[in-house]
Formats: C-alpha cells, sequence, structure tokens
C-alpha cells in the first residue's frame, strides 16, 4: 500500500510538472502575442486602413508612373528635368488629401521607419499589414496602368519598373545599391526629421509638412536621376512597392538586381533610426 501510494504521489507530481510546463510556455506565447499585437489583426479600424493604403498606393502609382512617362516622351529639351517637379505635385496632392484622414504611407519604407520610431501604434502587426495592402495597391496600380498604355510603351518603358541595367547599358548592383542606400537616407533625412518632430509638425501645420515630404521626395529622385548619366537606369525606386508591381507583371529585365530595391533602403531606414537617436533636442 505504501508503494502504490508513493507511486501514486510521483504521477501526480509528473502531472503538476506537465500542466506548469504547458502553462509556462502558453504564457510566453500569450506574452509574445501581445507584444506583437496580435489582436489587431481582429480590428476593423486597421483593415479600414490598410484598405486605404491599398487604394491610395494603386492610384499614385497610375498617376506617378504615367505622368513620368508623358515627360520623358514629351519634347522638352531635358525631359528627366521635368520630373522632379511633377514627382513634388503628384505627392504633395496625394499627401494633402489623404494623410489628414490616415497615416498615408503608400510606401513600405515609411511604414517600417515608423514602426522603428514607435510613431505607428501597436507597431509589428500593423506595420505588415500596411506594408501587404502597399504591395498589393502596386500591383493593382500597374495592372490599370498595362491596361491603357500602349504595348509599345510598355516593352519601351518596362511598364515603368524600376530597371538597373536595361540593354547591358546601366549601372553596376553595387552602384544601384549604393544610391538606394543614399537617396533613401536622405529622402529620410530631409523629411522625417521633421514629421517624427511633433513640435515643428504643430508649428508647421500640415500643408507646409505634405510640402515637406513631396520636396523631400522630388530632391531625391533628381540626384538618383543625373547622378549617374546612364539613359538605362531608371533612377532609385525609393519605394520598393513601385519596384514590386511591375516585376511581377512584366518579370523579365526588371528581376535583375531586384533586391536592391528592397536592401539599399531597408538598410537605410535602420541606420537613420540610428543616427536619428543622436541628433540634439530642439532649443537644447
Amino acid at each position: 500500500m505504501d508503494i502504490d501510494l508513493s507511486l501514486n504521489g510521483h504521477e501526480g507530481d509528473s502531472d503538476f510538472s506537465r500542466s506548469c510546463k504547458k502553462v509556462g510556455q502558453n504564457s510566453i506565447w500569450t506574452a509574445f502575442l501581445a507584444s506583437i499585437s496580435a489582436h489587431e489583426i481582429n480590428s476593423s479600424e486597421l483593415w479600414r486602413a490598410a484598405v486605404t493604403e491599398t487604394v491610395t498606393t494603386a492610384f499614385l502609382m497610375f498617376t506617378l508612373v504615367v505622368s513620368i512617362v508623358s515627360c520623358t516622351e514629351s519634347h522638352h529639351p531635358d525631359p528627366q528635368l521635368l520630373i522632379p517637379g511633377v514627382v513634388f505635385l503628384i505627392a504633395f496632392f496625394f499627401l494633402l488629401a489623404i494623410l489628414p484622414l490616415s497615416s498615408c504611407h503608400v510606401n513600405p519604407l515609411i511604414s517600417f521607419i515608423a514602426a522603428l520610431k514607435g510613431v505607428i501604434p501597436r507597431a509589428c502587426v500593423r506595420a505588415c499589414v500596411y506594408m501587404l495592402g502597399q504591395c498589393v495597391g502596386s500591383i493593382i496600380g500597374f495592372l490599370l496602368i498595362k491596361s491603357v498604355m500602349s504595348p509599345d510603351a510598355v516593352a519601351k518603358y518596362s511598364l515603368g519598373g524600376c530597371r538597373i541595367n536595361a540593354n547591358g547599358d546601366g549601372i553596376s548592383l553595387g552602384t544601384a545599391l549604393m544610391l538606394e542606400f543614399v537617396c533613401t537616407f536622405l529622402f529620410l533625412l530631409l523629411a522625417m526629421t521633421v514629421v517624427f518632430d511633433s513640435k515643428r509638425h504643430k508649428e508647421l501645420g500640415m500643408p507646409m509638412i505634405c510640402a515637406v515630404i513631396a520636396a523631400s521626395r522630388a530632391i531625391a529622385v533628381y540626384v538618383s536621376i543625373v547622378v549617374t548619366g546612364k539613359p538605362c537606369y531608371a533612377g532609385a525606386g525609393l519605394n520598393p512597392a513601385r519596384c514590386l508591381g511591375p516585376a511581377l507583371l512584366q518579370h523579365g529585365e526588371l528581376w535583375y538586381g531586384h533586391w536592391v530595391f528592397w536592401l539599399g533602403p531597408f538598410f537605410a531606414c535602420i541606420l537613420y533610426h540610428g543616427f536619428s537617436a543622436t541628433l540634439p533636442k530642439p532649443g537644447g
């Protein structure tokens, strides 16, 4: 009888240990889900914001690429100089219309740096959903472009995609990677330094903030276009989603070095995040 009691007690201790281990594992998993705010998946507000990102990205891609192709086809002696101005105007009016209603990131880089800076509430899940919406929006936007653009123009401009070495007359992957990094960091330095400063944000007001972001984007585009002097290099992408859409639809040369348009900008975001932490506080 004594032996039976000891065995039953041992089995009870074993069951208790397994139960504690299971509870511990569940608590760790629960804590992990809470840390990334997984419950956000069930939030209708999150999905409304994601739909806004998708639709806005789609129509921004459509407007931007069609306008840039039109500039290139114009009879202006140096049509590339028209592109930064067009980029500024389009970005400004899209931001002015959508930014007061939602985050209006329309770019995985903005969602990523906003998550790093803690600007996005419950960052991890929300940022990933935003990025997914932006990539889907890019695909939709370039499908719209493909449906209205002539086949000759589609072939000539690779559907407005991000080209590095078209027809062998572009730039090396190393140069393209460096340009993506430099131009993205330039954009973040000029735009996000102001945007993430709540005091300056209030002082400048929404229209001026939109103008700062649009102008920073235009400057980065201008630098990336003129610095190489290579007609078969389409310039820095500055938006991985913009490069993904046409690459999926057109294939071919657009997949050459496609990773550059992701690695360079995301590395620039990480470096800028570290750099911005060292900036002096206004008035300090």
